[in-house]
């Protein structure tokens, strides 16, 4: 699409109003908290302008693209999907800065699980998200609005967040991919907070090739190469293997003996032990940092609004007892319960790698969730999961939440399902700093997959 754009075979312009048609003409999904046609428009036609006077706007050169609205962009509202925020950002994030530096176009800030803190996207202030593969289904969260976007064709990529799985859970279940970088290569500077020590910004897009593109110009990180599948060495990782839905199963066994057949090597690797700990140390750092990033976040944005006033006026329920009960209430970790959990980090990375490096297996491979899209009407507190009921939270993120703790890479690609019309998702998980190698075999993966 850049491409063609610096070609002059196709206007900044003409795309810019395509994918705001697109977005007003699929309203129903509820993608959006704010669209801004004539800021969109504007910065259309300064690409335009630039390459009408011989210069280069950028790698995403006209792009439509979106924002997930926990991301400041200067000039647009902020509200993180909660109504005590709601502010004007004066500067963008420098994650999205370096996305228009590099010429795409911000059509949208999109709708989001209220404070980035559900697997859902069931928004009580500004509405439940749908999926566009069956608007019917929850998107997934937190980035559910940008994965919806996404997934409609409304644009072809975006940015989300991922604490715990926000980008990589709605990309499964929209059937689109999701990045979550290593934690510490993208800054962060200008986001909403929710867990500092495990928050990080990451793409969406149609495809690994888009977005290994977005990561580039957000981290400055080259572009991958497409691994040989015949070269890679893959671990099967339980328990993330277990208790998979009927599709699920069949999607991912399925995916496996493609992989096979292609010629790439699987290893049955079991991380229980990992797993296990990380949800351990998961629970108390998040809920400690949660009560005191977001006051000192907004501090110079809405300079009276403490944690307080935000936590009064939540308006989803399953987030308002979160913050009530295990953040601010008797269920709340102190800090020495905070300061064990955060050295334990360091020892659940050294395990992961002992893992990986003692069977030669250079990514995890494993469904990205156990269970694909719930109905919207009558979500519930528990999801139901080979006859049994299980939280809806831990259901969705028992599979991804294990990679924040050790700030590793992670890829969801999209699997063909036989039929089922509801997507799964196949996650990728890499090692720390190795962002390059996952998108690498990433790319050989999804060729495979596609090949097949």
């Amino acid at each position: 699409m850049a491409r063609a754009v610096r070609a002059k075979d196709v206007t900044a312009v003409s795309l810019a109003k395509a994918a705001l048609e697109a977005a007003h003409t699929k309203a129903a999904l509820n993608a959006f908290i704010t669209l801004d046609d004539d800021r969109a428009l504007a910065a259309a036609r300064h690409v335009d302008t630039m390459i009408a006077n011989g210069d280069n706007p950028g790698d995403l050169a006209g792009v439509p693209i979106v924002i997930k609205d926990n991301i400041n962009v200067a000039g647009m509202r902020t509200t993180a999907g909660t109504p005590a925020i709601d502010y004007v950002a004066d500067v963008s994030a420098p994650v999205a800065a370096r996305l228009e530096a590099a010429g795409a176009v911000i059509i949208g800030k999109t709708n989001m699980h209220e404070l980035a803190f559900g697997v859902t996207s069931d928004n009580a202030t500004y509405g439940t998200v749908h999926n566009p593969v069956d608007p019917s289904r929850i998107p997934g969260g937190s980035s559910g609005g940008t994965a919806a976007a996404v997934a409609a064709g409304i644009v072809p990529a975006g940015l989300g967040s991922d604490t715990a799985g926000s980008v990589r859970l709605p990309a499964a279940l929209c059937g689109v991919v999701g990045l979550r970088p290593t934690t510490w290569r993208v800054d962060q500077a200008g986001v909403v907070p929710s867990v500092p020590t495990f928050d990080v910004v990451g793409p969406l897009a149609r495809n690994v090739q888009d977005a290994a593109l977005m990561n580039a110009v957000t981290t400055g990180a080259p572009m991958p190469d497409r691994r040989a599948i015949d070269t890679l060495r893959l671990g099967v990782a339980r328990p993330y293997i277990d208790n998979l839905s009927p599709a699920v199963a069949t999607a991912f066994d399925d995916a496996l003996a493609t992989l096979r057949k292609a010629g790439a090597t699987l290893v049955d690797i079991d991380l229980t032990s990992v797993s296990t700990a990380s949800f351990e140390i998961g629970y108390p750092v998040g809920f400690f940092e949660m009560k005191r990033a977001l006051s000192a976040f907004l501090a110079p944005h809405q300079a009276m609004t403490d944690l307080q006033a935000i936590v009064d006026e939540i308006a989803s329920d399953d987030v308002k007892a979160v913050y009530v009960n295990a953040v601010l209430g008797d269920d709340a970790p102190d800090e020495a319960a905070y300061r064990q959990a955060i050295a334990r980090i360091g020892d659940v990375k050294a395990d992961y790698l002992r893992h990986l490096d003692g069977h030669g297996i250079e990514a995890l491979v494993f469904p990205a969730a156990p269970l694909e899209a719930q109905p919207i009407e009558g979500l519930a507190e528990t999801v139901m999961l080979n006859g049994q009921a299980i939280p809806t939270t831990p259901a969705y993120i028992r599979n991804l939440a294990p990679t924040v703790i050790y700030g590793a890479p992670g890829l969801s690609l999209p699997l063909a399902t036989n039929g089922n019309a509801l997507p799964v998702g196949l996650e990728l998980d890499g090692v720390p700093d190795g962002d390059a190698d996952l998108l690498s075999i990433g790319l050989a993966v999804e060729a495979a997959l596609a090949t097949d």
